[in-house]
């Protein structure tokens, strides 16, 4: 293997047999005409791809896609079916929680252990053992055995063995988001660390912003296949595809980048039929209610000069059209939106109602088009788009349509702030000599 290459997958499978009940397993083993009772699943299938040193690879993936399996494989902590793994340095790992760590014993019983696996002797690791000690901060909890530890206090040590063994090639499988904001800090802190020393590091998280701010290399993973190797960027939005059920989107040339007003008119022209399921970004998860007497048949977002971008840039206009359908004539018709985020937190919602504008009315088997104009000043990340409409009486608020979690938006990152949304919070630094001044 060339020596700038610090990990080389060549073909690798992974296969288990699975039995509907520890009795078939049991009788299989014992049939005296070796009778198969099992059914194959392939966790892998001919995995290939090569990481250079000092490279950061994010590895993207559903649950259950293979993602644990190829790295447990990667560590040697599961064997290959088939194909081959070449290691060029020390690998460590801070696999999925429990992975390589004794319940019975201590905190530091284990990271004496896991450096004997790594083979430090116990000498070497009781050298460092102040270092690891003071970077899990757990206290007097390191001399108790691990099967007491919470989530986040197993995670801290782990983290800690994993980083002070001196690897040339760091895995980190998805378990540092069982850690507080705090510890979260200082593991990337450290990681930036290593990449500034040109270590390698294969990086699993279900966390957009983190793979796109930390990683150059994504890696998609899917039904046990790489589907994908290339910038981080285009493998987020494959994987996001994945997970969406959504086609991929394709820059628009600039023939297609169409000012709003001619969007909307288009959009107007565009026929009766319910287009939204094939709009690039639809949730085909959506949850859907009401009566249908106004159906919603369209959605298109305008930002950046662009029709349904992957991603919204922050601070800047955003134009979101809805398409309605009137099936009979109504009037008091409302409109409106709202995002959420994945966790289904409501981050923001209005609607011509509340926004005191003109109710909608028009005749059966008429089109309207609304267009909502907005600032895109959510902090950068993944969220969901709701949009519905409703028939607002006296006597009630009764929904004709609404779309729930139907589209997926994402907004560009916002280093440097947390939470929802960006205030533009601007500053300024008063000396009490200046304030004097500013008073005399």
């Amino acid at each position: 293997m060339p020596n700038d290459i610090a990990l080389s997958v060549t073909d690798v499978s992974k296969k288990f047999r699975l039995f509907a009940s520890p009795r078939e397993r049991l009788v299989e083993a014992l049939h005296p005409l070796r009778k198969q009772y099992h059914r194959e699943f392939w966790a892998l299938r001919g995995v290939s791809f090569d990481v250079m040193k000092g490279e950061i690879i994010g590895v993207l993936g559903r649950n259950g896609s293979g993602k644990s399996t190829l790295l447990q494989i990667i560590c040697e902590v599961m064997q290959a079916t088939t194909g081959s793994v070449q290691v060029n340095g020390k690998i460590s790992a801070l696999l999925e929680l429990g992975a390589g760590f004794n319940p019975e014993f201590s905190g530091r019983e284990n990271v004496i252990l896991n450096g004997a696996i790594m083979g430090f002797s116990r000498s070497e690791m009781i050298a460092r053992m102040p270092a690891i000690e003071a970077f899990a901060e757990i206290g007097e909890h390191f001399d108790q055995p691990v099967k007491t530890y919470s989530s986040g206090m197993f995670v801290r040590v782990a983290f800690a063995a994993a980083i002070h063994v001196e690897p040339e090639i760091l895995v980190v499988d998805e378990a540092l988001s069982v850690g507080d904001a705090k510890f979260q800090h200082r593991c990337f802190q450290r990681i930036r660390e290593f990449v500034e020393q040109g270590k390698t590091i294969l990086f699993v998280s279900h966390s957009v912003d983190t793979m796109l701010r930390l990683c150059r290399r994504g890696l998609v993973i899917d039904h046990g296949n790489l589907c994908y190797d290339g910038p981080i960027a285009s493998a987020v939005n494959v994987y996001q595809n994945l997970l969406f059920g959504t086609q991929a989107v394709e820059p628009p040339t600039a023939g297609e980048q169409e000012s709003s007003h001619a969007e909307q008119a288009r959009l107007l022209g565009s026929g009766r039929a319910d287009v939204v399921a094939g709009r690039p970004f639809y949730n085909d998860h959506e949850t859907r209610l009401g009566s249908g007497q106004v159906q919603v048949i369209d959605i298109e977002i305008l930002a950046d000069g662009r029709c349904d971008p992957p991603r919204i840039p922050a601070n800047q206009p955003v134009q979101l059209l809805v398409k309605l359908l009137f099936h009979e004539a109504l009037e008091g018709v409302s409109v409106g939106f709202g995002i959420v985020s994945l966790d289904g937190t409501y981050v923001f919602g209005t609607n011509l109602h509340m926004q005191g504008a003109p109710l909608l009315s028009a005749g059966a088997g008429e089109c309207l088009v609304i267009r909502f104009d907005w600032q895109a000043r959510l902090v950068g990340g993944e969220y969901f788009l709701n949009v519905g409409c409703s028939q607002i009486t006296a006597e009630s608020d009764r929904f004709l349509d609404v779309r729930r979690s139907v589209s997926r938006l994402t907004f560009a990152d916002t280093p440097g702030i947390t939470g929802f949304v960006d205030l533009q919070v601007k500053h300024e630094v008063l000396s009490s000599s200046g304030m004097e001044e500013a008073h005399s």
